[in-house]
């Protein structure tokens, strides 16, 4: 614990190593997060009139190879993004958890009472109460906690709010009642099971564990309650390249979408059963092959379409792994067009059907080709249907890039991240 003058002084400018790591080096930046820190710091002590507290971070995660691969036991390859939610938070020796973040109303969770309400689900309180609940299960300890949290992963851009705010939950409870034994995966595996039981939504693995752990690193979901992960050692920066996620919008909530982004990993599924698996990592394309006769009756085309992407992205990762170990950019990023292609093909998570008027991302891709095409990669970033897009942009071509794309979706729209090694962790000043 610490006294929260005493962080605001430490984190005074922003000039420090810690920042330098989480944030990069250019002054404007590291001033404007020692800024923010410091209206955190200020804002729970009026909120709580508590003195002793810790600071903890949670990256956003950039999914840089296998497109909805996670679902079916696949590989992926991610990275942690200098985008982040961070806390202030203490123990309050109840067992209510208060949290209060920066533009919402602060809400309670009574961790007396952990039972599944479906009437709660997609909510922030939702969440919270699934990881207590899964913690408990795993043998951990909870208690009630206050906690001050500012975020800056964007809702719905494909850099995974939900993901990175669950794994920050989860690893404040692990420091505050656990001295930090919980392992950064399985925090993750937590997070995905209070996201999958307790908000309502099927999503897998991928997100929690890319924000939980950091870095660039592939994940084999191979055996989902054990994956593996490898971290890889390549420098992005060292490529003259930048990283652009831009936020295209679009996406909606309404039921009929909602049962649009479900439909992907059990149409996937749907084909695995028709061969007698529980999911495509069971299978190989040559099986599927053989039975698309008999399977498409029952499956429909789509679903063996969405079959055919999930075998081709699930090799890439591999490939792109091999290529970026050997330092062969030019053909990573040849991968990634290839990715993004088949995203758009096969597995047609680009636009909504039910708002087929609404092509945002098919707009961005076809930009971003335009500008892009032979001198660098683009492809659909996350869940698709909306959200944002990915591309690699020279540096020759960054300014272009920008403007083109924020010309069409507004100024901002466009953000420069890189990879930052830290996932979700309790920072020490």
């Amino acid at each position: 614990m610490a006294k929260i003058d005493s962080l605001i002084e430490k984190i005074s400018g922003g000039n420090n190593l810690l920042f330098n790591e989480l944030y990069g080096t250019e002054e404007k930046v590291l001033k404007e997060q020692a800024g923010r820190y410091t209206n955190l710091l200020n804002d729970f002590r009026q909120t709580f009139g508590k003195d002793d507290v810790l600071l903890f971070s949670s990256p956003g995660r950039t999914e840089i190879g296998g497109n909805h691969t996670d679902h079916n036991y696949g590989r992926v390859l991610a990275g942690a993004v200098n985008l982040d939610n961070i806390a202030v938070a203490t123990a309050n020796g109840s067992n209510i958890i208060r949290i209060k973040s920066s533009g919402y109303p602060e809400f309670q969770v009574d961790i007396s009472n952990l039972a599944i309400e479906e009437s709660n689900f997609y909510t922030s309180n939702s969440l919270v109460k699934g990881i207590c609940a899964k913690m408990q299960k795993n043998g951990y300890k909870t208690g009630g906690f206050d906690a001050c949290i500012d975020g800056r992963v964007p809702k719905g851009s494909g850099l995974s709010s939900s993901a990175s705010f669950e794994v920050l939950i989860g690893e404040i409870i692990n420091v505050l009642f656990n001295d930090g034994k919980m392992t950064a995966v399985e925090n993750a595996i937590i997070g995905q099971w209070a996201e999958n039981n307790y908000f309502g939504k099927p999503c897998g693995l991928m997100d929690q564990t890319a924000c939980s752990v950091g870095g660039l690193i592939t994940i084999d979901f191979k055996d989902p309650a054990n994956p593996v992960v490898k971290e890889i050692d390549f420098d992005f920066v060292s490529t003259g390249f930048s990283l652009v996620i831009t936020d295209v919008g679009g996406g909606h909530d309404d039921a009929a979408s909602q049962a649009e982004y479900a439909s992907l990993p059990t149409e996937m599924k749907s084909v695995a059963a028709g061969l007698g698996a529980k999911v495509l990592r069971e299978v190989t394309l040559e099986q599927i092959v053989k039975k698309i006769p008999e399977i498409r009756k029952k499956t429909g085309d789509r679903a063996i379409l969405r079959a055919y992407h999930f075998q081709g992205d699930n090799q890439r990762v591999v490939d792109q792994v091999a290529a970026l170990e050997n330092n062969d950019f030019q053909g990573f990023l040849k991968m990634v067009v290839e990715s993004g292609y088949s995203s758009f093909m096969y597995n047609q998570n680009i636009f909504d059907v039910v708002h087929k008027d609404e092509q945002v991302v098919s707009l961005a891709l076809a930009l971003s080709e335009m500008v892009l095409k032979g001198k660098g990669a683009w492809r659909v970033h996350g869940g698709g249907f909306g959200g944002t897009i990915q591309a690699f942009v020279p540096q020759e071509k960054l300014d272009e890039y920008v403007e083109t794309l924020e010309h069409v979706y507004g100024k901002g729209s466009c953000h420069k991240l890189f990879i930052r090694n830290k996932g979700a962790v309790k920072l020490d000043l």
